[in-house]
């Protein structure tokens, strides 16, 4: 009976059959700010060593609904120690449907960190500015760019397994 209909219009009984992705909600799930050496690191001359690294992980709660974490972790270290240390897990809720099984992974590795990324960095800054410290302002990433490393990458390995084992 679908079939009889034409492409882009209305299926009987509602069905939709259109691909369609949308932000549900964002949230803070995990946050963490360490001061260990306040407050002596507030007289510390020594502008201190930033390491930031991110982790994206995502799960399937529900039948269409998947959420996506942006972990940032970052680390504030001179010679006298460490200033401070910030960890923050910021997520998003993403309902998708009529999704081409090959468009779920980049959307969920590369676009959707894409756009969680300036709430978890406004986050991330305003932790550390209420810290005592200037505000983290963290330059932008190309999570698709990321993504598309981490595709040659495993590509490349499992390559190299495939020869390792014809040989």
């Amino acid at each position: 009976m679908a079939d009889d209909a034409a492409p882009n219009e209305p299926l009987p009984n509602g069905a939709d059959t259109q691909p369609a992705i949308g932000l549900i909600t964002q949230y803070v799930k995990d946050l963490s700010f360490e001061n260990p050496n306040s407050p002596a690191v507030y007289q510390w001359q020594e502008q201190p060593d930033i390491d930031v690294q991110f982790n994206i992980s995502s799960e399937q709660p529900g039948d269409d609904v998947y959420e996506v974490a942006l972990k940032i972790e970052v680390k504030a270290k001179a010679s006298q120690g460490t200033a401070f240390a910030a960890d923050l897990v910021f997520a998003g809720l993403f309902g998708m449907r009529n999704i081409p099984e090959d468009q779920v992974q980049p959307f969920l590795f590369a676009e959707a960190p894409r756009l969680l990324f300036p709430f978890a960095r406004r986050v991330l800054a305003d932790a550390v500015r209420d810290g005592g410290f200037p505000p983290l302002l963290l330059d932008p990433i190309d999570f698709n760019g990321l993504y598309l490393q981490q595709v040659q990458a495993r590509a490349a390995e499992q390559q190299g397994e495939q020869t390792a084992d014809n040989a």
